[in-house]
């Protein structure tokens, strides 16, 4: 493999001011380092807070570890390969930007968590306009805050969980922002652990091998407007607080283990203008206390809600339930969670005084939902007459299906939202 001429030759004329977080001293001039044979003794060779331009080439070499206030710049076509051997950039220093790489070629590793880009005990870094080929963890970061992945593509090939990494993984950290990302193919496309006061804001996450999104004990965390799409099972949020999931997009998680979203022990929360589409289960709560699920659409899904009994003080409230095979299920005959002015397209009802909320109450579980709960395999009558009776008969006359779970005001029209525009 050829490794071909380095760095740029210039003077900055001004100084260099790390994002994201309050500036930095800097001294007046930056300097940028030139004639280095390779990236890692360009780095080696800078003061604190230089620029280090990097031409256009293929460079293999050793990890680059950058331990040093610096801005490390790629022109377009500056390629960092590890030959499928080694991580390939360590960032173990504060206020540190990497920005225009493309980063390949890490391969597999089972007794070490090797990445493209491994960031540790680093505050106000930046990781943006990358793009990961074939990599094993790709933006690793742990021990971290204040610090910004954004603008990043990470494509690897994993088709199994035991030979994939994460695309962006998280551990002990706080304070980050995840934005403008395309993560595919990796084990979990965004992983957090342990995280705290951070946000995950316009990512796509797609045709990952688990989840495109996977966090645990991670509080006071925002997720927004990001797609995860046809990832092996969905999202999951477990063990958290304090937790805000607005405008996503959930759609195509298909599997008798696969949910949109799957909460687990999660408490006071929001999930607020949200789709989910063509899902096994939309939502599966367990454990979901004083939640909040306002204004989503639910369309196409097999279940739109499990709500188990343990979910306690939660709400389900202007929301679209529209087209699902089911709308609620249940593991009680009896809820402690409120259904209370949604839209459900199964409705019947009628609206004398005109207000737009039906005047009589609606049931949502339907008996044909606790059959199938016993026995799958029974989906195969979904559409039979037999199913619409058993239906129509316990409406009419409710003997099996959770009596408090009932919706006293169903709406007569769909609500706008996100994805419903008025």
């Amino acid at each position: 493999m050829n490794t071909l001429v380095l760095l740029a030759v210039g003077l900055l004329g001004q100084a260099v001011t790390p994002q994201p977080g309050p500036s930095h001293p800097v001294p007046p001039q930056a300097r940028t380092p030139d004639g280095f044979a390779s990236i890692g003794e360009a780095v080696a060779a800078a003061a604190p807070h230089d620029t280090v331009r990097i031409a256009a080439g293929v460079y293999a070499e050793p990890t680059v570890v950058i331990d040093r206030p610096l801005t490390l710049l790629a022109e377009p076509g500056a390629i960092l390969t590890g030959e499928g051997e080694r991580g390939l950039i360590e960032i173990r220093a504060d206020s540190v930007t990497v920005a225009g790489f493309t980063l390949r070629d890490t391969g597999l590793a089972f007794t070490d968590d090797r990445a493209a880009i491994l960031v540790e005990e680093s505050r106000f870094c930046e990781v943006r306009d990358n793009t990961l080929e074939r990599t094993f963890f790709g933006i690793y970061l742990a021990n971290s805050g204040d610090c910004t992945v954004r603008g990043n593509r990470l494509e690897a090939t994993g088709d199994r969980e035991t030979r994939s990494g994460n695309g962006i993984h998280l551990w002990y950290s706080t304070r980050i922002r995840i934005e403008d990302n395309e993560i595919v193919g990796h084990r979990d496309g965004i992983y957090f652990e342990f995280v705290e006061d951070s946000e995950v804001m316009g990512n796509r996450s797609t045709g990952n091998a688990r989840y495109g999104l996977h966090f645990m004990f991670s509080d006071r965390s925002s997720y927004d407007r990001n797609t995860f799409a046809d990832n092996g099972a969905g999202v999951a949020v477990m063990y958290t607080r304090d937790v805000s999931m607005r405008e996503n997009d959930f759609r195509g998680s298909r599997g008798s283990a696969a949910f949109g979203l799957l909460l687990k022990d999660i408490t006071d929360s929001e999930i607020t203008g949200n789709r989910f589409l063509d899902n096994s289960v939309a939502i599966h709560a367990e454990g979901a206390n004083r939640v909040r699920i306002e204004g989503n659409e639910f369309v196409e899904n097999g279940w739109a809600v499990k709500v188990m009994a343990n979910s306690e003080d939660s709400s389900f409230s202007g929301n679209n339930f529209v087209r699902n095979s089911f709308d609620i299920a249940t593991n009680s005959r009896r809820t402690y969670s409120e259904f209370e002015g949604n839209f459900w397209d199964r409705y019947r009802g009628y609206d004398r005084d005109g207000d737009g909320v039906g005047d009589v109450p609606y049931h949502p579980v339907r008996l044909f939902s606790l059959v199938v709960s016993q026995n799958e395999p029974a989906l195969v009558l979904q559409r039979s007459p037999l199913v619409f009776l058993l239906d129509l008969a316990e409406q009419a006359l409710p003997m099996l299906t959770p009596e408090n779970l009932v919706d006293p005001r169903p709406v007569l029209d769909p609500f706008d939202t996100p994805w419903r525009p008025s």
